[in-house]
Parts: C-alpha cells; sequence; structure tokens
C-alpha cells in the first residue's frame, strides 16, 4: 500500500500488504504468468466473436445469474458424471476462492496451505478475515506429513494446490484423502493446472462422490487459452454451490464472459491440441535444464521451477536485460519459466546460457 493510502481509514490488517501481481512488462519473451502462448486461431476468433454478437442484443438486460446453461457445458467437459448443479462459474479461479473463504471462513475462522504454494490463497484469506495457516511441505516439496498436520490444526479451510504452483509438483489422491479424514471443515483441491499432467496422474475429481466438503477448483486461464476471458469454476457437492450462494454477488459473471466462455467449451479441441505441444515442450525444458547441471522440480504444470542460485535476482535480471521476462518467485535460490513456443523457449535457452557463462 503506497503512504498516501495508508493516511486513509484502511483496515489496519491491509496496510501492510501489497497488491498481487506479476511484473507486466514489453519484453519480446514473456514467459512468467503462465499464459498459454498459443492464441485462439482465426476460426475460434470467429465462433467467440459470433457469440458475443449473439448476445449483443440482449446486454440491456442482467445475464443468467446462475450460469445455468455455462455450467451445463462446465459439467459436461469434466465428465465424472457432474451436473450443472454440482458445477459453479466465476469471474477467475481466484473469485471463485474468494467466494468459498467468504461462505466457510471469515472472521474467528482459519485457512490452511502447504507452502510455498498459490500466494493468492493466503492474501484472500486475509482480505477475508481468515486467519492463514502457514503449513510446511517436505523438501522435495511433497506432502508427506500433510495430514497430521491438518489433525494438528484443524483449519476450517484447506487448500492443496495440484500441480502446485510454483514447484509444479502433483499431490497423490490418497494424501488428499487422508487430509479430508483429517479435516473438520472444507478442502480445496486447487487444479488449475490440471490438464497439463504427466500421462498418470488423476485428477482430484475422482475423489468428489461421498466427500460433501470436498472443493475441486479449475480454470480456463490456462488450457483454455482464455486468461483474457477470466473464468474460473469448480466442481463439488450440490449443497456447496447452495452455500455459495449466499455470496456471490448479483449478477457476478456477464453475458459476454458466459458467452464466450460457452464458445471456448464449444470448441475445445484447439486449445487443448496446445496442451499436448506444451507437455511435450515442458519436458523437453526439463531435460535441457538438467543437462545444464540445474536442479529442477518435477513439474505437472506449463511452467518449470530450476535453480539453484546464489544470486536469483542477478539471473532474472540478466535474462530481462536480453529481452526474456521469467517470474521471480518461489523458495529462495530458485526461478520459474513458463513454457512458451518453440521460439520463446530457444530464445529463453540461448538468454540463459549467455547469463550462466558470466
Amino acid at each position: 500500500m503506497t503512504e498516501e493510502a495508508k493516511h486513509l481509514p484502511v483496515r489496519d490488517d491491509l496496510k501492510d500488504l501489497h497488491p498481487y501481481g506479476a511484473p507486466q512488462l514489453d519484453v519480446p519473451v514473456q514467459l512468467n504468468t503462465n499464459e498459454n502462448p498459443y492464441a485462439p486461431s482465426a476460426a475460434l476468433q470467429q465462433a467467440i466473436a459470433g457469440a458475443v454478437a449473439g448476445v449483443a442484443g440482449t446486454l440491456n438486460r442482467y445475464p443468467d445469474r446462475d450460469a445455468t446453461d455455462l455450467r451445463k457445458d462446465l459439467a459436461d467437459y469434466l465428465g465424472h458424471d457432474l451436473t450443472a448443479a454440482s458445477t459453479w462459474a466465476a469471474n477467475g479461479s481466484n473469485e471463485i476462492i474468494q467466494q468459498l473463504l467468504q461462505a466457510f471462513g471469515g472472521p474467528g475462522r482459519t485457512a490452511l496451505g502447504f507452502e510455498p504454494s498459490y500466494s493468492m490463497h493466503p492474501l484472500i484469506s486475509t482480505v477475508t478475515c481468515t486467519q492463514w495457516l502457514a503449513a510446511a511441505r517436505d523438501a522435495d516439496y511433497g506432502m508427506s506429513t500433510a495430514a497430521e498436520q491438518v489433525k494438528r490444526h484443524q483449519p476450517d479451510v484447506v487448500f492443496i494446490t495440484s500441480p502446485n504452483n510454483p514447484t509444479g509438483t502433483s499431490v497423490p489422491l490418497d494424501l488428499i484423502a487422508a487430509v479430508y479424514d483429517a479435516a473438520p471443515g472444507m478442502v480445496v483441491v486447487d487444479e488449475a493446472y490440471a490438464e497439463f499432467r504427466r500421462d498418470g496422474t488423476p485428477s482430484a475429481l475422482t475423489l468428489l462422490p461421498g466427500r460433501p466438503r470436498l472443493v475441486v477448483t479449475r480454470t480456463m486461464s490456462k488450457a483454455f487459452a482464455a486468461a483474457g476471458t477470466r473464468l474460473g469454476y469448480l466442481a463439488a457437492d450440490p449443497a456447496v454451490i447452495d452455500a455459495l450462494l449466499l455470496v456471490r454477488l448479483p449478477y457476478h459473471l456477464s453475458t459476454v464472459t458466459q458467452a464466450v466462455a460457452r464458445a471456448a467449451l464449444a470448441h475445445k479441441e484447439e486449445p487443448l491440441a496446445t496442451v499436448q505441444a506444451l507437455r511435450k515442450g515442458r519436458d523437453e525444458l526439463v531435460t535441457w535444464l538438467r543437462g545444464n547441471s540445474l536442479t529442477v522440480a518435477d513439474s505437472d504444470a506449463n511452467f518449470v521451477l530450476f535453480g539453484v542460485f546464489g544470486d536469483r535476482d542477478a539471473v532474472w535480471q540478466g535474462l530481462l536485460d536480453r529481452g526474456v521476462l521469467i517470474r521471480n518467485t518461489g523458495p529462495a535460490g530458485w526461478l520459474r519459466v513458463t513454457v512458451g513456443t518453440p521460439e520463446e523457449t530457444a530464445a529463453f535457452k540461448a538468454a540463459l546460457t549467455e547469463v550462466l557463462a558470466l
């Protein structure tokens, strides 16, 4: 917060916070925000434009406040016998997280996550007046003691990020089930990068039957190359959606957003084809980094965490000086790079080779 803002009657628990945001710099190669680098094709652009044109004449009216048709489409995409009643959508997965904490967190309640992990979980916990508890990961970023920590702290909300950001690691289903059994409240599995998982890595969606306190969140920002659409969603027991209706803002999801998201889902084969290319590029990048004597965390996402550097700031700046922007985040000494197009990845490799040779 700026010094000027601190003179306003802002809540005391917000005064020392900083707004979330990765650097948005105008450089040739931007590999810092885990976006899908493949823009929609001309055909998909036309489909989206047609969907927006189709609803343009209705914009004098409020949108479907329950996004019923969109939720049906999301359920069909996810499978696992899900229905519209067991899905929910909002403006990005961050609003989904916020709504969950508004409904199940709040004053006098706690939320727990295993760090390092997605930095918005503790931030949204704070702004919803939910006490944040930082639980520990293993040395290799696993979560072997997760259930034990949950049993000890008894949080009202537990966040498990799988694949995890910034490490890229996935969480075994038996561990998630053990956390659920140990938790007295909600267990939220954040699967923002689920489509990028390596073969044989199952989704927590398979755990939903018989677990009414389990929630699985997703986003269209990554695999669907729709970061600008701002569409996040979840799957859970219908009772969870009933609770979220109490805290959602009226008409929170615009008619245009719903139309664009439905068009993307109707043409899902195109963006999901790019997922396969990015998975291949990720695995090749991991091999290349390790071949250059760097330590790399196993990744099931569209990014790679690598290191370990004595001065990661200098490495990050050296890449930026060469027109390549990556993310200076994660544990001390590590950096995170998004998997880009082959051309972008080649530029990153060339720049890193130069920086490491200095």
